[in-house]
C-alpha cells in the first residue's frame, strides 16, 4: 500500500512500508515526462549515487535503487516524517538553540558528504529534512541533508556547465558558474545560519546573476558581535575569506552562541503512528495517479511553493496541525481542461467550479479556473468560509500587488520569490472574518500566463499545503 507524500519538477515521492527494514519509507520515482531526456535521468541516478556514497544520520539514506517496469528509475530512502524545515518556520521561527542544533547537525552532514567528495550545492530550508527517531530520552529530531539534485562531484566542479543553485542561498562562485569546493556549501549554511537567528535573509537576490557580486549582509543586530563575526566570515564575497571548512565554521559559531550543542533535540511533535503508515488511496480522490502508469496529458509544473524533498505534507510541526491530518480526508480536485489540479480537506469540496473563467481585464478570454469551497459563496464578503480559487490569466509581467482584503486585522508585506525561472508575490491576511487566514499569490507560470491562487483557511498550515498542493500541467 501507498501514497503519494510529494512531488517536484522531476520526481514524485511516495510512502511505504518496507516489511524489511520494518519501517516506513519513502520511494522517489523520476516523472514519467522526464524519462527520455537522458541529462535529467543521469542527475537522478547520480543523486542515489553521492547519497549511497556517504553513511551519517545528518544526510539523507538511500536504501535501494532500481527501475519501474517503464524504465524510470526510483530511489528508495529515508522518510522524513517531521517534514522540512521550510515547514517548521512557517509555524514559528526557532529558538536560537535549536538553530544552532539544526545547523551543526546540518553541517555534519555537509561535512560527511565533503568527505566523500560531493558538494551538494543548494542547501536552504527545503531541503533540511527532519526524521524522528527513539532513543532512551524518548522522540527526538535529527536533521538531514536532502534533494541532491544538484550535487556533483569535486572532481567534476570544475567541468560544470549547468549554474544553478537558490539566488537567496547561493555562493557568488557558485553563481559565477567557476570552480567550486567546499566553501561554496559553507556559503549556503552561513546564509541559512542568517536567516535563523536575524529572522530575515541576509540577500533579497531574485536572480542568480545579481548574486555573482553580493554586498556584505547588515549586521544580525541579535546582540552578539562574536556570532555576528562568525556568520559575516563564512559569508565573505571571496571563499578566500571564508573558514577552511564547514566543521570550522559551524565550530565557531557554537562557540560565539557559548553554548553545548544539544545532540538531538527533542521531537517538536509526538510520533503519530498514523503519519508514517502507508495508506490506501484515500476515498473520494478524484485522480491520483499510479507512480507506474505512463502521464496523459504533457508536461507537468509544479510550481515556486512546492515543498521540495523527501517531506510528508501530513508530518507538520504543530500539534493541532498533526492532529488534523490524522482525522483529515483530503481530495484532489481538477479542473474541467485537465491544466489545474489542487489537494483540498474533504470538508472544502462542498462547492466545486471546474469551469473555465474569464479574467475582469481588458482583452482577456476564456482561460481554466478552479473554485472549490466548503460551502456557496464561501469567495463572498457577505459569507466567507475556508475555500481555495485558481486561476490563469493573460499576462506578461506580475502585478504591482495582489488584491487586498482591507477586513482583515493585518496585513503581510509582499513576500517576493524567484525558483525555477518561475517570478511570484505571495501575501498572507491574518484576522479574516470567516476564515482566519487568506492567501493571495500571484506566479508567472510561463513568459505570457499569470497564474493566480486566493486561499482562505482557518490555519496558516492548511493554507500553506493547499498553496503547496497547485499543480498545473501543460503551460
Amino acid at each position: 500500500m501507498r501514497r503519494r507524500i510529494g512531488s517536484g519538477a522531476f520526481a514524485t515521492v511516495w510512502l511505504a512500508y518496507d516489511e524489511h527494514l520494518d519501517s516506513p519509507v519513502a520511494i522517489k520515482v523520476l516523472a514519467d515526462n522526464w524519462t527520455g531526456d537522458l541529462h535529467i535521468r543521469q542527475r537522478f541516478v547520480e543523486e542515489g549515487r553521492f547519497l549511497r556514497k556517504v553513511e551519517s544520520p545528518h544526510v539523507v539514506t538511500v536504501y535501494d535503487a532500481g527501475e519501474l517496469p517503464d524504465e524510470r528509475p526510483f530511489l528508495v530512502m529515508a522518510y522524513a516524517d517531521q517534514g522540512t524545515l521550510a515547514d517548521r518556520l512557517e509555524l514559528s521561527a526557532l529558538e536560537p538553540s535549536q538553530a544552532l542544533t539544526v545547523l551543526t547537525q546540518v553541517g555534519r552532514g555537509l561535512t560527511a558528504l565533503h568527505d566523500r567528495g560531493v558538494l551538494h550545492r543548494d542547501i536552504k530550508p527545503a531541503n533540511v529534512l527532519f526524521r524522528t527517531v527513539e532513543s532512551a530520552r524518548g522522540a527526538q529530531v535529527v536533521a538531514m541533508v536532502g534533494d541532491l539534485g544538484l550535487g556533483k562531484a569535486m572532481d567534476m566542479s570544475s567541468r560544470l556547465t549547468m549554474v544553478g543553485g537558490t539566488p537567496t542561498y547561493v555562493a557568488p562562485e557558485q553563481a559565477q558558474g567557476e570552480a567550486l569546493d567546499g566553501r561554496a556549501d559553507q556559503f549556503s549554511l552561513a546564509a541559512l545560519a542568517y536567516y535563523l537567528l536575524a529572522g530575515r535573509q541576509p540577500f533579497h537576490h531574485t536572480t542568480l546573476a545579481a548574486a555573482e557580486d553580493p554586498a556584505p549582509p547588515p549586521p544580525m543586530d541579535i546582540g552578539n558581535p562574536e556570532a555576528d563575526a562568525v556568520v559575516g566570515k563564512a559569508l565573505s564575497k571571496d571563499r578566500d575569506d571564508r573558514y577552511d571548512d564547514v566543521e570550522s565554521f559551524t565550530a565557531a559559531l557554537a562557540e560565539a552562541l557559548g553554548g553545548q550543542v544539544e545532540e538531538a533535540p527533542l521531537a517538536w511533535v509526538p510520533t503519530d503512528p498514523e503519519l508514517t503508515q502507508a495508506a490506501a488511496r484515500p476515498v473520494g480522490t478524484d485522480r491520483l495517479r499510479d507512480s507506474a502508469a505512463p502521464a496523459s496529458r504533457g508536461r507537468r509544473r509544479r510550481l515556486p511553493w512546492l515543498v521540495a524533498g523527501i517531506v510528508a505534507l501530513a508530518g507538520g510541526f504543530g500539534v493541532g496541525w498533526a492532529a488534523e491530518q490524522g482525522a483529515t480526508t483530503e481530495r484532489t480536485i481538477e479542473d474541467a481542461t485537465g491544466t489545474i489540479e489542487v489537494t483540498v480537506p474533504e470538508s472544502w469540496t462542498t462547492q466545486v467550479d471546474p469551469e473555465q473563467w474569464t479574467p475582469q481585464l481588458e482583452g482577456q478570454t476564456e482561460q481554466p479556473a478552479l473554485a472549490v469551497g466548503s460551502r456557496p459563496g464561501w469567495n463572498t464578503t457577505t459569507d466567507a468560509a475556508p475555500g481555495v480559487f485558481v486561476g490563469v490569466l493573460v499576462a506578461e509581467k506580475l502585478p504591482a500587488r495582489v488584491p487586498q482584503h482591507f477586513a482583515c486585522e493585518e496585513n503581510g508585506q509582499p513576500i517576493e520569490d524567484v525558483q525555477d525561472g518561475d517570478e511570484s508575490r505571495t501575501v498572507y491576511f491574518r484576522g479574516c472574518p470567516g476564515a482566519d487566514v487568506i492567501v493571495e499569490r500571484v506566479v508567472q507560470a510561463t513568459t505570457n500566463r499569470l497564474l493566480w491562487i486566493q486561499v482562505a483557511a482557518d490555519d496558516r498550515p492548511t493554507a500553506t499545503r493547499v498553496l503547496a498542493s497547485v499543480t498545473t500541467y501543460g503551460l
